[in-house]
This record gives C-alpha cells, structure tokens and sequence, in this order.
C-alpha cells in the first residue's frame, strides 16, 4: 500500500487559480465518498483552506493512485489534469507523510508557523471519519499529525511570536495607512478569519469597528466579543460609505464589491481615501477595483510577500520542530512495520486459547465432581500462566518486525510455534471486502467488492 498527496497550494497556484479549486463544506463528504470509491484508492482525506486544497489518499499502485487521483481531482472541478499539472504537488510514502507533518505544524504554511492550520487538518481528518473513508492507516498517520503538531506548539513557544494572515494584514495597514487608532473599520464576514482579524486590530487600538455578514446573527456575537456593532448586509453601500478600512473575509462565491458598484461610493466620499482587505478564497473583492483612484487593495497573495519581524523567531522555533516530525515519522515507520506481525499474534493467541479449552475439557473429564470455583480457579491460573509464556515471545517479535530483515523473523516466528498455515488462512481476502494484513505488512483486498472497512 502506498500514501499519495496531490493538490495545489500558495506556493505554486495563484489565488485566482486556487479559489476556484476549494472544496466546500457543504459537498465534502460526497467529495470523499467519490473519491474513496474511485478505482485504486482504499482511504482519503482532504484538506481544504484558503492556501491549499490537498488529497491524502491510501492507494495499492502508485501509478494508479496518482492517476485516477488527478483525474478525481480535475473532474471534480470540470478541470482536465493537463491544465492542472503546472501547479500539482504530488508527493508519495515517506515524502507525503513528512509534507502532511509539516502542514500540521505550520511549517507549509505562507505565514510560517501559523495555528490555525492545526485546527483545519483536525476538521477535515474528523469529515473524512464520519464520513467512512478513513481507515487502518489514516486513523494513525493524522493521530500522529496531530500529536507532533500540539507538541511543536507546546515544546518550541513558535505562538509566542504571532503571526498569521490576518495580522500580517493588520501590520500592512499599519505600515500603509499609519496609526490604526482613529480609523473606521468594516468587517465583512464573521467567520474564523474575520475573528482573528479583529482580535489584532482591536489589539492595533481600533474602536470603531462594525461586523456585517450574511447571518445577523452571528455578526451581532461577533460585534458584542469585540465591543463593535454590527450591521445588515443589505446596508454594505453605506458603510463602505463612510469606513476607512474595509475587511472582507467570507466565502461568497461571487464577488461582493465590484467596480460599479464601489465607483458612486467613491465620488460620494469626496477624496478620502478607502483602503480594502480582501482575505477571502475565493476572492470578495473584483482585483479591477486596484485601478481606481484613492484605493489601496491587498489580498492574499499581497500578505505573502510582506517581511514580518517576527517571522525570524518563528525560524528558529521552526529548527527546532524539524526533529520532532523526523522521530514522529520513525514512530509512524516502525507502527507500519508491526502490522505485519498482526496476523502471526492473532494465530498464535489462537493457539493459546485452543489449547486452554481443551486442557480444561481433559481437566473436567478427569475431575467430574470438582466444583464452578474450582474449576475457575484452574481455568484463570492457566489462563495467567499462558499469558505470562507469550509475553516475552510476543514483544520480541514486534521488534524484530521493525528490522531490516523482519519478514523472516516472522516467517521463522510462525514455523517455531506451528502457526504458519493458521496465519496463510487468516491473509486470505474475505469474502466481506475487508482489508486484511499479510504477514509482510502488506494489505490485500478483496476483488469482488471495492468499498473497505478498515478496524
């Protein structure tokens, strides 16, 4: 079996191409289920924020993993793979493990370090579980994603320097407009970036904010956590009337402040100037409107290139991350090579219990009159005493598994305790389409029916 990830981010894919190129909540689990079910591909996930859309698939051949991966891709988005190869990352085993590790903890991402990507690969790993198409070697490798990224967060203080799309916007309006303080600002949007934008600029010293956004409601919760008010989206044209910044920061798929209609606006507002945030994917603001005169507009691909101070300390804390994803992806490793000692402790605990019940059957045949807690008594002795002799023989083996030649430690493993045609039965495809471990770690499908259950 082999891991694949195939996607586009903000290195290589502009945000106009990008945007158009996002999973949205509301067809992701069909999304997955589509690809879960395309030819090759045993397990996916997929990660979608505004800087990458990416696909974690489990797949038996790499050819055709990637193959039918990029065409899931291009269909999906009434795309052909051709247009699409200039800006596909694909990336396969050790190399798709180490990237998923460092986009969990940040070090993938445009502002380096940044937090909020933890908490997306946690949404989309939780989507695809409930969606059923995770399975044996999702349900640990994003574990593992997660539980180095909290320790990189925890062990490095990379937090303590912080920086994101939202404050980088913050500081670009700083150095572009000067003091925040005396200024009108509009947010549009009530969502994560929205919050986090307002968080920084309430730190920046502004006072005077309004939230507007689809849903009154939430922008009436977002307006009272940040002491602003909050406004109805039918009422935009005046307040972009009458704000000095605007943020836009929703998930629209249109945009919501065009050229015409920003135009009367402007001669409205006589010659102050309007500068206009767009961190939405896709885009809220039609990129045009930079051309008119008394507007300053920054989106996301403007952030990317702004130098932030304390990116420096963020490098440094990010030195110190890069061993803890290299000994997580040997903890991942060796978890990998132990599957393939599965099947041989399964058979020889098999053995053990076979043999108990038929010592205790012989125990009660000769021993008729002994009575329930005797023989309970003798059954959990025995039991112990089994236990205690597969212990040893059992840890050894899981480590001889990781090893470079583990394949024949388990074969001579089978052959010493007489299990190793018990162990060929149980690596037989069932008849259910499960997924089942082979003694060399491998896994097997069933042919007769694609969709897999993986315990």
């Amino acid at each position: 079996m082999h891991i694949l990830t195939i996607g586009v981010n903000y290195r290589d894919t502009p945000v106009q191409i990008r945007e158009r190129l996002t999973f949205q909540p509301s067809v992701l689990e069909q999304a997955l289920t589509e690809l879960r079910d395309t030819k090759s591909i045993f397990e996916d996930v997929i990660v979608s924020t505004c800087n990458r859309t990416e696909l974690y698939v489990v797949c038996d051949q790499l050819h055709t993993g990637r193959y039918y991966s990029k065409r899931f891709f291009a269909d999906w988005f009434h795309s052909t793979p051709e247009t699409l190869n200039p800006f596909m990352i694909i990336k396969e085993d050790q190399e798709a493990i180490c990237h998923l590790f460092r986009v969990t903890c940040g070090l993938d991402s445009m502002i380096l370090g940044e937090t909020q990507i933890l908490g997306q690969v946690r949404t989309s790993f939780l989507a695809a579980q409930q969606a059923g198409t995770t399975g044996t070697f999702f349900n640990e490798l994003f574990k593992e994603a997660l539980t180095v990224a909290k320790r990189a967060q925890d062990e490095t203080q990379i937090n303590d320097h912080p920086v994101s799309v939202s404050y980088a916007a913050v500081k670009l309006l700083h150095e572009t407009t000067g003091p925040l303080e005396d200024k009108s600002v509009l947010m549009i949007g009530a969502g994560d970036m929205s919050r986090l934008a307002l968080k920084h600029l309430t730190g920046s010293g502004v006072r005077n904010l309004t939230v507007m956004n689809r849903t009154k409601e939430k922008a009436d919760l977002l307006a009272e956590q940040f002491r602003g008010q909050a406004a109805a989206l039918s009422s935009l044209d005046a307040w972009i009337e009458r704000s000095d910044i605007v943020f836009a920061a929703t998930s629209a798929p249109e945009f919501l402040i065009t050229e015409a209609r920003l135009a009367p606006l402007l001669t409205a507002r006589g010659n102050r100037p309007l500068t206009l945030v767009d961190i939405g994917v896709p885009r809220n603001i039609d990129p045009e409107i930079a051309r008119m005169d008394g507007v300053h507009l920054f989106d996301i691909d403007n952030l990317e290139r702004m130098v932030d101070k304390s990116l420096e300390a963020r490098r440094k804390s990010a030195l110190r991350i890069e061993p803890l994803i290299d000994r997580q992806m040997e903890k991942y490793s060796e978890w990998l090579h132990t599957l393939g000692v599965v099947p041989v402790i399964s058979a020889l605990r098999r053995k053990a219990l076979s043999m108990h019940s038929e010592m205790m059957q012989r125990i009660e045949n000769k021993l008729p009159e002994m009575t329930e807690q005797e023989r309970k008594v003798i059954s959990k002795q025995a039991k112990s005493m089994i236990n205690q002799l597969l212990r040893d023989p059992i840890s050894k083996i899981k480590e001889l598994a990781t090893c470079e030649h583990g394949r024949h430690a388990i074969d001579h493993f089978a052959e010493i305790f007489n299990i190793a045609n018990e162990v060929e039965r149980s690596a037989k495809p069932a008849q259910t389409g499960e997924m089942k471990v082979l003694p060399d770690g491998q896994f097997e499908k069933n042919v007769l029916q694609k969709t897999i259950r993986c315990r």
